[in-house]
């Protein structure tokens, strides 16, 4: 249901909960490797390589070679992907009340605990 909800709020925009947290992540570690934004969202490279070409034929993402490793990538939102971000933001905020309007205070902070314990164990 949140996906759903996520999905209906953002409709228009053409952006997914990935590719949302991609653009999200990027902004705020500008010249993240591939590789660290791979591990960053949880997707193995294979499947990363492909949502980057998609987001940088959209022009959201620019890639830079690295000058250490020419193996390596660098990077960086565009500033059409920074406007998109941008755009979405407020309706992301909008998302968020909507799905903890049912919660206490007490309850979210216990939620976002339980999520951060899910998320950082060792699978």
């Amino acid at each position: 249901m949140v996906f759903k909800d996520f999905d209906r709020e953002l409709s228009g925009l053409d952006i997914t909960p990935v590719i949302f947290g991609v653009l999200e992540v990027l902004r705020h570690n500008k010249g993240l490797t591939q590789t660290r934004l791979a591990n960053a969202i949880g997707l193995d490279r294979s499947s990363l390589v492909p949502l980057l070409d998609k987001l940088q034929k959209r022009n959201l993402v620019a890639r830079e070679a690295s000058t250490r490793d020419r193996r390596s990538n660098h990077l960086f939102l565009t500033s059409a992907g920074e406007r998109l971000l941008a755009a979405a933001d407020t309706r992301v905020t909008a998302h968020e009340q909507r799905i903890l309007a049912p919660l206490s205070k007490i309850e979210i902070r216990q939620l976002f605990k339980l999520l951060t314990k899910i998320g950082t164990a060792a699978f």
